[in-house]
């Protein structure tokens, strides 16, 4: 079996959109599943809007999202794709992920 890190980049599927965000000496990170983009999700009190203003730079692999987590301090990340590889990268604690309507949810803040 041939692990994700070995495969050449060029091979993997874009399945998230990745955009970063300069603020300061700070990057924000946001990165959603391709199949959310420009969708709403609701539930009770609960609300995301996967902007393409917010979430919609440049379609990503998962190595290039886990590049760019290295250098990020903040992260969101919605979709069940792209919340599973922030949990796989240790970005994540599944215990504090957020289900709306089905639609997995997380930040991330490094301090």
């Amino acid at each position: 079996m041939i692990a994700m890190s070995d495969m050449p980049e060029e091979t993997e599927r874009k399945e998230m959109y990745l955009k970063s965000h300069q603020h300061g000496a700070h990057t924000l990170i946001a990165v959603c599943d391709c199949d959310i983009m420009g969708k709403k999700f609701s539930e009770g009190h609960l609300c995301i809007d996967v902007s393409p203003d917010f979430f919609g730079g440049e379609k990503a692999s998962s190595t290039e999202v886990e590049a760019a987590l290295a250098a990020a301090t903040m992260a969101n990340f919605v979709g069940c794709k792209t919340v599973e590889h922030a949990i796989s990268l240790g970005y994540v604690e599944r215990d504090c992920v957020l289900s709306i309507n089905g639609v997995l949810y997380a930040q991330m803040v490094r301090m």
